[in-house]
């Protein structure tokens, strides 16, 4: 049996479905209470869990798990107010209390992820940054404490490894696409659609693309299918262990992300236009370097070109698949954010 925490958010709902896909067992858990009648129908058990709270744990299974895949957080795209406390208490102290129940029960494996801010500060479109390479991450910023959390976090699955011959793997992604429940997500507070949703959205509307600047700030995407794949495969690899970069491993530039947005999702009838604005792009260019998790487990993404990523996209939203796991969004998403 593998537990997938945090099974009902975004990719963890892609996560299961690939699971049990391979004919794997899955044990579901997570705290949306949407999310148990939606897995239960499938016939996959699902159990209400704050990884903060150590005596949740008592409702897990003592035996016949192999594996958790942690990807329960506390998200500065979730979440209004800043507040250090609930980071440190889900994703560090979290984390530490699903590493225990790992240890305790004898789990074999604990995969989870960690953020590409970690390494926010050697962004750079022409030098794909290493899975070796050393944090180096801004300490000011909506961000500065989430990161922080997940280095802890990432350190704690490290020592378990050490300490106790876990097979501990930490996926290091950035920004993931994909349909599902996270069309919007907060920024410094304030509510925002996100730019390839406020892209999507126009297109199909017809309406002009905007881009701050020159559009040639160009970034890693990585396709939610291609994160759940490596999942699966270092779930099933005698090799995974450390820190990997899951992502594309090519950097796409904002204006082909916006040409193809509107080659894909335009109609014929009403194509859209690409507006530049005269504003400063508040984006980062970045690539990662993918060659240590191709070699050690086999991952190479499937979803590359950006094109045929963003085919499949379209044919996700279409069937709604995760529609009715939203829950806790404000219902006024009328404000976008150009260049995010």
């Amino acid at each position: 049996m593998v537990i997938v925490i945090g099974a009902s958010g975004f990719i963890g709902s892609y996560l299961v479905d690939r699971l049990i896909s391979e004919g794997i067992s899955v044990l579901a858990t997570g705290r949306n209470t949407l999310a148990k009648a939606h897995y239960e129908s499938r016939n996959v058990p699902f159990i209400h869990l704050n990884i903060a709270e150590r005596k949740d744990f008592e409702k897990m299974p003592e035996r016949g798990v192999e594996a958790v895949i942690l990807l329960a957080a506390a998200l500065p795209a979730n979440m209004q107010d800043y507040n250090p406390s609930e980071y440190i208490l889900t994703n560090a102290m979290g984390t530490l209390n699903v590493a225990e129940f790992c240890r305790r029960t004898n789990v074999r494996k604990l995969i989870s992820t960690t953020t590409y801010a970690d390494v926010q500060n050697l962004w750079d479109e022409n030098r794909p940054i290493k899975d070796s390479d050393e944090r180096n991450f801004k300490y000011s910023g909506d961000h500065a404490m989430y990161v922080i959390s997940k280095n802890c976090a990432t350190d704690i699955i490290e020592h378990y490894s050490q300490q106790y011959g876990m097979d501990g793997v930490v996926a290091r992604l950035p920004m993931v696409y994909g349909a599902g429940p996270h069309g919007s997500i907060y920024v410094d507070g304030n509510y925002y659609k996100s730019g390839i949703q406020t892209f999507i959205e126009k297109a199909i509307e017809g309406k002009p693309l905007e881009i701050w600047g020159d559009g040639k700030v160009a970034r890693d995407i990585v396709y939610v299918k291609d994160v759940v794949k490596a999942f699966v495969l270092a779930l099933k690899s005698n090799n995974a262990r450390g820190v990997y970069n899951i992502a594309s491993g090519v950097a796409v530039p904002l204006i082909d992300v916006a040409r193809e947005v509107i080659d894909v999702f335009s109609s014929i009838v009403k194509k859209s236009e690409i507006v530049f604005v005269d504003k400063p792009c508040p984006a980062q260019s970045f690539v990662f370097d993918i060659e240590k998790a191709k070699k050690d487990f086999g991952y190479v993404p499937d979803f590359v070109p950006f094109r045929k990523m963003l085919l499949d996209y379209k044919r996700e939203i279409e069937l709604s698949r995760f529609e009715h796991l939203t829950e806790g969004r404000p219902k006024d998403e009328s404000q976008t954010k150009a260049g995010r």
